[in-house]
């Protein structure tokens, strides 16, 4: 079942079928709808990696975010919990 915020229903469905978070998925699937896939594939890349972060910025950032129990995790576990969100 369509729903109305989701703008490109088939790239959602299938990022969210490879374990995407559903905000990610949106986020990805309505660009992709606006802009094009080819134009989205190619954004991206301008930060360093997070290996790359202090554990301040990470936890900064998870704060941004709102990622739960941050301020417990370390920082290999911050920067997971960031690609995974």
């Amino acid at each position: 079942m369509p729903r109305a915020q989701i703008k490109d229903e088939k790239t959602y469905q299938g990022l969210r079928d490879r374990g995407e978070s559903k905000e990610k998925a949106a986020r990805i699937a309505n660009a992709s709808a606006g802009q094009g896939k080819k134009k989205v594939g190619r954004k991206g890349g301008k930060n360093p990696s997070y290996d790359d972060w202090s554990k301040d910025d990470l936890l900064k950032r998870a704060r941004e975010i709102g990622i739960k129990g941050r301020s417990s995790m370390n920082k290999s576990k911050l920067i997971r919990a960031l690609r995974d969100h």
